[in-house]
C-alpha cells in the first residue's frame, strides 16, 4: 500500500480525542493501538476485538508512528518517565 494511502487512514482533528492521532472513522488512537501491540496483541485479535477496523489501519499506525519519528526531535524515555 502507498505511503499516502496509509496516511490517509490516520487522522488529527482538535474534535476527536483532543487532536490526537486516529484511525479514521473511529476513536482509537494510534498509540492505543501501538501499546496493544507491544503488550503482544496480534493485528489478528485486534481486528476481532475492534470490529470494522483492517490490517492496513493496523499497518498505518505503524508507519504513522515510523514516520513520527523520522523527525529530528525525539525524546528520550528513562525509568520514571520522561527526562
Amino acid at each position: 500500500m502507498a505511503r499516502d494511502q496509509l496516511l490517509e487512514r490516520i487522522v488529527l482533528s482538535p474534535k476527536i480525542i483532543v487532536g490526537k492521532p486516529v484511525i479514521r472513522g473511529t476513536r482509537l488512537t494510534v498509540q492505543y493501538i501501538l501499546n496493544l501491540l507491544a503488550h503482544g496483541a496480534t493485528v489478528d485479535e485486534i481486528i476481532q476485538e475492534y470490529k470494522g477496523l483492517t490490517k492496513e489501519d493496523i499497518l498505518a499506525c505503524s508507519f504513522y508512528a515510523s514516520e513520527t519519528l523520522r523527525k529530528p526531535c525525539v525524546l528520550l524515555l528513562r525509568k520514571g518517565g520522561i527526562n
